[in-house]
C-alpha cells in the first residue's frame, strides 16, 4: 500500500509538470513564472522550496539528540523568515523588475550597479552552482534515505530513482511546475509535521507524559540552557544555532519566489502565511524529535530517519505511505527550486551573457532544461556517499549562500551609494570566508561559517564602496525612482 500511494504521489507531480510545460513560453515563465503568482502560492513555495528534506530528517534527528536546544536553531530560522519578507520581498519585486526585468539574482546584480563587463554576473552564478551542488546533493542523500528505510531499496539505486523524479517535472515544467508542486507539498509537509507528533504524545500520554519519558531518560533535554551530557550551552553554540536565521537574506531559490510575486502589494499577505507556515513546521518538527526520545526504547543508528521509524511504528500502511510521501515533497520541492536556479545561471548568467547574446527565448529555455540534467547528474554523484548527513550538507550550502549574497543584496537595496568593486568584494569576501572557515577548528573557529562569512562580507562591501568610484547618476537615479515606488 504504500508503494501505491507514493506511485500515486509521483504521477500527480509529474502531471502538474506536464501541466506547466504547456503554459512555459519563454525564459521569463520559465525562471519566474511571468511574475504572476499570488500570495499563497508564493508563501507556500517560499517554504517548502526552503526547508527541504532537512525539515522532516536532519530537525527532527537533531531535536532528538539536543531536546529542547534545538528550539535555539528553529527560533533563529522563524525570526530570519519574517526578516526575509519583511526587508527584501517588496523591494526586490519593485527593483529586479525595474532593473531592466532581471530574471536572475546574478542578472540583478549585475543591472544595480551597470556591470557591462558581466563579471559580478559571472562570480555570483559561479557561487550559486557551487554550493547548489551541495545543496542539491542533500536532498538526494534525504531521497536515498527515505527509498532505503521504506521499500529496502540498495541506497544508490534509491538516490537515482529521487533524482529521476526530481528531474523530470523541473525540466519540463520550470517555475510554475515548481511553485504550483510547491503548494501541494508546503501543505503536505505541514499536514504531517502536525499529525505524527500529536497521535505519538497520544500513546504516550499527551505532553505530560512525553515530558516525563523524556525525563527518565534525561532529564538535561528539557533544559535549552545545557547540552545533553549537562554542561552548560556555550556562546559559541548558541550563536551558531541562532545564526541560521542570517541565511534567509541570500538563498537564491527563495529569493526567487519574491521577484515571482504578482506585485509588492501582494507581500504582507504573503509574509503571514509564510511565517505562520514556517512557525508550525518548526515546532512539528522538533515536537517529533522530542516524542521520538520518550516514545523509541532505544536510540536510532541514524537519527534522521526518526520521522519515518515513528510513522511506520504508528500509522497503518495507507496512512503511513500519505506521510512518508510528505518527506518525497519536502526533498522534491527544495531541490526541484535548487535545479532550477542553477540552470537559470547557466542559461541566463552564462551562456546568454557570454556566449550568446542574440539567443533565443526558446533556446535559452532548452539550455536550462539541459542544464537541470547536468547539474542533476553532478549532485547525484555526490551523494553516493551513504554516510552523508543531510543537516551537514545544507548547514555549509546555507551558509555559503547567505554570507556571499546576503549582506550585498540587503546594502543593493537600502544603500544608494553602494558601488560595483563594493558588491564584488562582499560576493567573493562573503563567499570564501565561509570555504576556509569550515577547513577550520578550535576556539572561535567552532563558530558557524556562516556569522563570520556575513560579518567580513559586510565590512569589505562599506570599506571598498567608500574608496571606490562612486555609482552613476543613473544607477542613483533608479534608487530613488525604486524607493518611492516602494514607499508609495
Amino acid at each position: 500500500m504504500i508503494t501505491f500511494t507514493f506511485i500515486i504521489y509521483l504521477v500527480l507531480m509529474l502531471g502538474i509538470g506536464l501541466y506547466a510545460y504547456r503554459r512555459t513560453q519563454d525564459l521569463s515563465d520559465y525562471i519566474l513564472g511571468g511574475r504572476n503568482l499570488g500570495p499563497l502560492p508564493s508563501a507556500l513555495s517560499a517554504g517548502a522550496s526552503d526547508m527541504s528534506g532537512w525539515l522532516l530528517m536532519g530537525l527532527p534527528g537533531y531535536a532528538m539528540a539536543a531536546g529542547f536546544g534545538s528550539f535555539w536553531l528553529a527560533g533563529g530560522l522563524l525570526v530570519g523568515t519574517w526578516l526575509n519578507w519583511l526587508l527584501v520581498a517588496q523591494r526586490l519585486r519593485v527593483y529586479s523588475f525595474r532593473a531592466d526585468n532581471s530574471l536572475t539574482l546574478p542578472a540583478f546584480f549585475e543591472k544595480r550597479f551597470e556591470d557591462a563587463g558581466h563579471g559580478l554576473r559571472v562570480v555570483s552564478a559561479i557561487f550559486i552552482l557551487i554550493f547548489f551542488l551541495f545543496y542539491t546533493s542533500s536532498g538526494l542523500v534525504a531521497g536515498g534515505k527515505l527509498f532505503e528505510t521504506v521499500f529496502g531499496f540498495q541506497y544508490e539505486i534509491a538516490v537515482i530513482i529521487g533524482a529521476v523524479a526530481v528531474i523530470s517535472y523541473t525540466m519540463f515544467g520550470g517555475f510554475l511546475a515548481v511553485s504550483w508542486t510547491d503548494v501541494v507539498q508546503g501543505l503536505l509537509m505541514v499536514g504531517a509535521l502536525l499529525i505524527v507528533p500529536l497521535v505519538a504524545m497520544g500513546e504516550i500520554g499527551g505532553l505530560s507524559g512525553t515530558l516525563s519519558a523524556i525525563e527518565a531518560k534525561n532529564p538535561e533535554l528539557l533544559n535549552m540552557f545545557t547540552e545533553a551530557d549537562g554542561s552548560s550551552i556555550t556562546l559559541i553554540g548558541t550563536l551558531s544555532l541562532l545564526g541560521w536565521g542570517l541565511g534567509y537574506f541570500g538563498q537564491p531559490h527563495v529569493l526567487a519566489r519574491f521577484k515571482g510575486i504578482k506585485s509588492k502589494d501582494a507581500v504582507p499577505s504573503a509574509r503571514r502565511i509564510a511565517v505562520l507556515w514556517t512557525g508550525v513546521s518548526m515546532i512539528g518538527a522538533c515536537l517529533i524529535g522530542l516524542v521520538a526520545i520518550g516514545y523509541l526504547p532505544d536510540g536510532l543508528g541514524d537519527s534522521e530517519t526518526v520521522f519515518m521509524v515513528l510513522v511506520d511504528a504508528i500509522f497503518h500502511p495507507v496512512v503511513a505511505g500519505i506521510l512518508l510521501a510528505a518527506i518525497l515533497a519536502a526533498i522534491m520541492s527544495t531541490a526541484d527550486s535548487q535545479l532550477l536556479v542553477s540552470s537559470s545561471a547557466l542559461a541566463e548568467d552564462f551562456y546568454k551573457a557570454l556566449f550568446n547574446k542574440e539567443a533565443s527565448q526558446e533556446k535559452l529555455v532548452m539550455v536550462g532544461r539541459l542544464a537541470v540534467v547536468g547539474i542533476a547528474i553532478i549532485a547525484t554523484a555526490l551523494a553516493m556517499d551513504k554516510d552523508s548527513k543531510v543537516l551537514a550538507l545544507v548547514s555549509y550550502a546555507w551558509a555559503g549562500f547567505g554570507a556571499a549574497f546576503g549582506p550585498a543584496l540587503i546594502l543593493s537595496l537600502y544603500w544608494k551609494k553602494m558601488t560595483k568593486a563594493g558588491a564584488y568584494a562582499g560576493i567573493i569576501v562573503g563567499g570564501v570566508t565561509v570555504v576556509v572557515w569550515k577547513q577550520l577548528s578550535g576556539g572561535w573557529f567552532d563558530l558557524y561559517e556562516i556569522i563570520p562569512g556575513i560579518v567580513f562580507s559586510f565590512l569589505a562591501i562599506l570599506i571598498v564602496s567608500k574608496i571606490s568610484t562612486p555609482p552613476s547618476d543613473n544607477v542613483q537615479t533608479l534608487f530613488d525612482e525604486v524607493e518611492a515606488e516602494v514607499k508609495s
